[in-house]
């Protein structure tokens, strides 16, 4: 039997974690390994320059780690590097946009709200697939100024958290929205804080169980996937204090292997 290597797994920080969540829960025998740039979050607010430097260097570290496909699992490194990755590198790579496709589907408001990153609202892929899918539907994007250093530092009940939550999702309850897509990978840890927040009728949608999905389909059509029932091996590198990512994998501690590495 032919040696596969490890879904590859990148994000600024701590928040792609839970895209990890749903891909490990969809494919539960394939190895992972999973690279925090926290030094560099948020990533939201570097140039494209930046970005695309930085995700590079993250794909280079994956690769020489044998990874077979390559998740990027952060908006903004999707909507401003993964053209370059793509045509740099030979690895399948799968990218993560705000679920705007859905919320406009089901919208019954004509009216969705996007909370996601600096970086990710102002790129032009994000525009594109908006544009693409928001005829007649009023979007209000607001930027989360603030959020992922907080997720970063585990503050996800602090009363600053709630207080910036509050001030962002007004605008959005103004307009009257139904649905409200999280557009950052770290969002979704704040979900149960969200819910506190807006009516029951507004419908939270993240981009993670999509991303899974994805992965397996790259994989099976590449001739990819895991067949085998084994245990799997679940590593995690932060270049940072590993304590937050500790917190947010609690569920995991006895299967996962967790280190601060440089990189």
């Amino acid at each position: 039997m032919k040696q596969l290597g490890p879904i590859g797994i990148f994000d600024s920080g701590v928040g792609g974690t839970s895209i990890w969540k749903e891909i490990h829960q969809l494919l539960p025998h394939e190895d992972t390994i999973y690279l925090a740039d926290s030094v560099n979050a948020p990533y939201g607010h570097k140039s494209e320059e930046e970005i695309v430097s930085l995700s590079i260097k993250n794909t280079e570290f994956l690769i020489q780690q044998g990874a077979k496909i390559i998740v990027v699992a952060c908006n903004t490194a999707t909507t401003n590097a993964i053209d370059v990755l793509r045509s740099n590198f030979d690895t399948p790579f799968i990218g993560i946009e705000p679920a705007i496709k859905p919320a406009a589907l089901l919208t019954h408001s004509k009216s969705i709200g996007i909370l996601a990153t600096k970086g990710t609202l102002n790129s032009s892929l994000f525009h594109k697939t908006s544009e693409e899918h928001t005829h007649g539907i009023k979007v209000t994007e607001i930027i989360g100024e603030g959020l992922v250093p907080l997720i970063e530092k585990g503050e996800l009940n602090s009363t600053e958290m709630l207080l910036l939550l509050k001030k962002f999702i007004k605008p959005m309850m103004d307009a009257e929205i139904d649905y409200l897509v999280l557009g950052c990978s770290h969002y979704p840890y704040l979900i149960p804080q969200l819910e506190k927040i807006v009516p029951a009728h507004v419908k939270i949608i993240d981009s993670g169980l999509a991303v899974a999905r994805q992965t397996k389909s790259v994989l099976e059509k590449n001739d990819l996937l895991n067949t085998t029932k084994k245990t799997p091996a679940l590593v995690f590198y932060s270049n940072t204090n590993v304590d937050t990512m500790k917190f947010l994998l609690q569920e995991f501690s006895s299967e996962i292997l967790l280190e601060k590495k440089e990189f």
